[in-house]
């Protein structure tokens, strides 16, 4: 099958050829949002790369996406991940982490190393670095919709930074870009519209001991004196009654039960579900059997649904990594909706700013940082 690439997927992949074939000693990176088609992107450059290349993905889902992309090309890539059932290895190989970790001998034949959501990389330590260091000389390029990650001072503070102004660092240069409007004007997102809830109040909770998000003792103690889940149940049920079908998240899944266990035609999907319960009740609400999912810590990436019109956000985080994809698992477009119903109970979206406005800006040099409507996210200290 022929896919035709949209003007910035053409950009993104001469980019990456350019960058990967050419003179360069460091590791690339590249930012692409939420919706922009990276699947896509990323089977073009392969196919043009035309040498052995590896790509990493963080889950199984991903893993399946970017695999059917190459097969549509008439590719037969090799699969290692345990998650998936396969181990087979080919001149183009998608893998997970946690499948090739302790063979790096294996690996060391692709030249080429595509790392899809490379944001979940710790470059301080963990398996990607070490596998990375392992492998030896190969070019390795990162693709993420949010190239940022929390980094401690230490001292019970925290600072969103960008992924090339780490330290350490695994990606230097920064070789291609899309802003999020781009796509939103250009009509290859969703429309959205949000509802915040009003009355939250963050500064009554206290941050954790890493500085990253709030503490869930404090989030508990003030859930209960606000009557919190019981907010949220109200809120749930009143806007599935007037939409379609509804994404809910929840910090707890205490919340997740409570407001499943009284809605019909609801579930709960967390991360104790078993794998062919978290099947069933995807596939009963991509169906329309099921109407609402409350979900605890999972859903946020490689959960694809372009007819989702609702989500709930029902927890307040601090970080804007973790907003943006919850939201994100509603800005694909399709024919059945008009556009897709943000309700944002804790302030989060105030705090951040609606997501079609988040922005790359430069200040000079490698100095790239985040911003929305004038206001700098990255490499900032934050903001409760």
């Amino acid at each position: 099958m022929a896919f035709v690439l949209r003007p910035y997927q053409r950009g993104a992949v001469d980019a990456a050829v350019r960058y990967l074939k050419g003179p360069y000693r460091n590791n690339g990176l590249m930012m692409l949002p939420t919706g922009s088609g990276k699947s896509l992107v990323i089977a073009n450059v392969i196919k043009e790369l035309k040498q052995p290349t590896l790509v990493f993905q963080p889950s199984k889902e991903i893993l399946e996406q970017n695999y059917a992309k190459m097969v549509s090309y008439g590719y037969s890539p090799g699969i290692y991940s345990a998650a998936v059932g396969r181990k087979d290895l080919a001149p183009v190989t998608f893998a997970t982490i946690g499948s090739v970790k302790r063979f790096p001998e294996l690996f060391r034949v692709f030249k080429f190393v595509l790392i899809d959501e490379c944001h979940l990389i710790n470059a301080k330590q963990g398996v990607y670095r070490d596998f990375l260091k392992a492998l030896g000389r190969c070019r390795i390029l990162g693709l993420t919709a949010t190239p940022y990650r929390l980094v401690s001072d230490g001292s019970g503070g925290s600072i969103l930074k960008f992924l090339t102004r780490t330290r350490p660092r695994v990606f230097t240069d920064l070789i291609y870009y899309v802003n999020n409007r781009v796509l939103f004007d250009g009509g290859y997102l969703a429309k959205l519209r949000y509802e915040n809830s009003q009355g939250f109040d963050r500064h009554s909770i206290k941050v954790n001991t890493t500085g990253a998000d709030y503490d869930d003792r404090s989030l508990k103690a003030y859930y209960q004196a606000t009557n919190f889940q019981d907010f949220a149940f109200h809120v749930v049920r009143s806007v599935a009654d007037r939409r379609r079908n509804v994404l809910a998240f929840t910090r707890f899944i205490e919340e997740a039960e409570y407001i499943s266990s009284r809605l019909p035609r609801a579930a709960i999907v967390t991360g104790e579900t078993p794998k062919s319960e978290r099947e069933r009740i995807i596939s009963g609400f991509r169906s329309g059997e099921i109407r609402v999912v409350c979900n605890c810590g999972v859903l946020t990436t490689g959960f694809d649904y372009p007819e989702l019109e609702t989500i709930v956000i029902a927890r307040p985080t601090m970080s804007l990594g973790l907003l943006y994809q919850m939201i994100g698992r509603g800005i694909r477009i399709h024919p059945a909706k008009e556009y897709t119903l943000v309700v944002d109970m804790c302030g989060n979206v105030s705090t951040f700013g609606p997501i079609e406005d988040l922005k790359l800006e430069n200040a000079g040099g490698d100095k790239w940082f985040i911003a929305n409507r004038d206001r700098q996210l990255t490499n900032v200290y934050l903001e409760r």
